[in-house]
């Protein structure tokens, strides 16, 4: 039986969201150049990545009472709107201080495109495993574009907003507008509700502290990368950062598209991740005590393929879990991956402070078994779950 083919608007959609998760990682290789230049130390230099996320978290789980008011494809369109704006304002701007206040204005456009873009993916397709498999290789493909821009130029670059609105037109052009329906609107509260539902509360913990780990990876490797490099007589330029995250990224999306999918339908989605899980444990312990250039630039690049694997099927199974309104759960969805996200960076700095620089992997690693866990322990609850329903019926 053959495929459907992707419909355009879900192409429209997830080239959008390549686009836009350029704006989590243009910064990554410049973050060195930046503390530097600036002589500040990377807890003052990562704003750049928490400010983003934290606004970004705390708005997404809003996003879903705005797409039920004006449509899946006005809200898109307002947060790619906001991105370009202040995409543009962050490559006009000189001053450290005003960059990080616009990266602020920027994770309010992230906020509102990203949560409802998954939801417009899900509901565009018919094959809800492939929808997912396109949004976190769109994911992927971001993540290894930003840095290849913000290396190569040395700076938040213009192109980063003229690649959104390329996004933002075809969107206009290939994705249909969305009725809106009284009896669909949910309250602003509905995403927090969400979260403590007893169906997907011990997930959304779960994605929390993994994204926790997945993001000291991607906000923090810098800096031990350099450092490696400074070790062994070298210095990495922004480009050489920028092409070992492209490198990453790229892993990213081949483990979202290809061996993520693969994995779970041969042994099974949950295995996939929890086998998964452990190798990205050890792979960020590697990194925390080995601080020499090739091992670093493995374990990253590494790395990039261990998260596209787990992101395609955490994604599945969060989104699968209950019959919560597609808009409600992508909100809290993507409202804790990127709260978990934003606390990366911002204890980052504290924590290489006082355990040197390999203390944020440790930590990072103790949150991908708990991540385990947490699985493990939402696993045996559902299992008990069936049990008692085939018991009654």
């Amino acid at each position: 039986m053959s495929k459907e083919p992707v419909r355009p608007a879900v192409w429209a959609v997830t080239i959008a969201v390549a686009f836009s998760y350029m704006g989590v990682g243009v910064v990554d290789p410049i973050l060195p150049e930046i503390s530097s230049a600036l002589k500040a130390s990377p807890g003052q230099t990562e704003l750049l990545f928490s400010t983003y996320l934290f606004v970004s978290a705390a708005l997404m789980f809003f996003a879903s009472w705005v797409a039920t008011r004006i449509g899946r494809k006005k809200t898109l369109l307002v947060g790619l709107a906001i991105i370009v704006t202040f995409a543009a304002a962050c490559a006009l701007s000189g001053h450290v201080d005003l960059i990080i206040g616009f990266r602020g204005g920027w994770g309010v456009g992230n906020a509102l495109f990203v949560s409802t873009a998954l939801a417009t993916v899900l509901g565009a397709s018919a094959e809800p495993r492939r929808a997912i498999m396109l949004y976190e290789g769109a994911l992927g493909a971001g993540m290894a574009l930003g840095p290849l821009v913000g290396g190569a130029l040395g700076s938040i670059s213009l192109g980063t907003a003229v690649l959104m609105a390329v996004g933002l037109i075809a969107i206009v052009l290939f994705v249909p507008p969305t009725p809106i329906e009284r009896s669909a609107r949910r309250s602003a509260i509905e995403p927090f509700r969400a979260l403590v539902d007893s169906r997907v509360s011990i997930l959304m913990l779960a994605a929390l502290v993994y994204n926790y780990g997945y993001f000291t990876l991607l906000a923090y490797a810098p800096f031990p990368v350099a450092e490696a490099s400074i070790r062994a007589g070298g210095q990495f330029t922004p480009l050489d950062l920028g092409l070992v995250f492209f490198g990453w990224g790229l892993m990213v999306a081949l483990g979202s598209v290809w061996l993520g999918p693969r994995g779970c339908e041969h042994v099974g989605i949950r295995r996939t991740v929890a086998v998964t899980l452990i190798l990205f444990t050890i792979d960020e312990i590697v990194l925390a005590t080995w601080i020499s250039p090739i091992p670093q630039v493995i374990g990253v690049v590494l790395g990039g393929l261990l998260i596209g694997i787990i992101n395609t099927a955490m994604t599945e199974i969060v989104m699968s879990a209950s019959d919560i309104q597609r808009e409600v759960a992508s909100s809290a969805y993507s409202g804790v991956r990127f709260l978990g996200g934003a606390c990366a960076p911002t204890l980052a700095g504290a924590l290489s402070s006082m355990w040197g620089i390999g203390g944020p992997y440790y930590i990072g690693a103790v949150a991908l078994v708990l991540t385990i866990i947490l699985l493990w322990i939402d696993r045996q609850r559902r299992m008990q779950m069936t049990a008692h329903s085939v018991a009654l019926g």
